[in-house]
Order: structure tokens, then sequence, then C-alpha cells
């Protein structure tokens, strides 16, 4: 199957969805190639960068779960198919 290459970014607005939110990468840990987090505490958030290798609808589901998780916002870009 086909993978593409994304980004989704995250926003942690409110420190109690951290639970559901490392849940629910744990749960697509086989897709992930890596992520990075810096706390912002100037505006009191902390801000998630997840790098993708997956098929569409695995990315469309990441995104989607996790954009129903309370207290963050989540963005997705899809940035390849195959091969840069």
């Amino acid at each position: 199957m086909e993978t593409r290459i994304a980004l989704i970014g995250i926003i942690v607005e409110d420190l109690k969805a951290s639970d559901a939110l490392n849940k629910t990468l744990h749960d697509f840990a086989p897709y992930i190639v890596g992520r990075m987090g810096v706390p912002y505490p100037k505006k009191e958030v902390s801000i998630i960068s997840v790098i993708i290798d997956a098929p569409s609808d695995v990315i469309s589901s990441l995104s989607g779960k996790l954009g129903m998780i309370k207290g963050l916002n989540v963005i997705k870009w899809s940035l390849c198919q195959g091969h840069i």
C-alpha cells in the first residue's frame, strides 16, 4: 500500500489532554517517524510536531482522533508521496 509523509502539528492548551494524546500517539506508533515537543511557558501551551509515514486513511484517522481530544488544536499537512 502506498504511503505518504505527513506532518501533524499539535498545540496542547490543556495539560489534562496529555494522557489521551500520548495514548493515541502510542496506538499509531508503527507509523510515527519522529516527534518533537516544545513547551512554551510564555503562552502556557506546548507545541508538538509529529512526522508520520502511513497510508492516507491512517493519517486522516490519527489527525481526526487527535482533533477530538478536548484541549488540543491539531493541523495536518501531507508533505509528499513516495520519494522526495
